[in-house]
């Protein structure tokens, strides 16, 4: 995990709100009066649940960044509500919940399918399918 200044993000950026890692989708940012400091409101997607997150403070804040790994791996076996997960590097096996809120993805998803995954914090989820 590392930190930044929430006025260095921008939209795209991942940051962890309610201790969720999230993707920002709009960050705005006011100036306020005299004396107050710059706000930022924060407009965020959870990359595990899909729920709008938003965070407003000062532009100075330290807020947590997720380190977000990309892996690939391969599909071994379906076990109902998860995926055992092969990885294509270290062979090690994982199990990742399956992506219930994508079922164009989930279609795809069959034993022996190669796929990229991201470890963060970690939790995997697997993002898309390879080949």
């Amino acid at each position: 995990m590392q930190f930044a200044t929430l006025g260095d993000l921008r939209k795209g950026s991942y940051i962890i709100i309610d201790d969720e890692p999230c993707r920002i989708v709009e960050i705005t940012k006011a100036k306020t009066g005299k004396h107050g400091s710059a706000k930022a409101h924060v407009v965020a997607v959870s990359l595990f649940s899909g729920q709008k997150k938003t965070l407003i403070a000062p532009s100075d804040t330290q807020v947590q960044v997720p380190i977000v790994e990309k892996k690939n791996g391969q599909i071994l076996a379906d076990l109902g509500n998860s995926l055992q997960v092969m990885d294509m590097e270290s062979y090690d096996t994982i199990e990742v919940e399956k992506p219930v809120e994508e079922p164009e993805l989930l279609s795809k998803l069959k034993p022996g399918t190669e796929v990229e995954y991201w470890l963060i914090l970690g939790k995997a989820k697997i993002v898309r399918t390879r080949g």
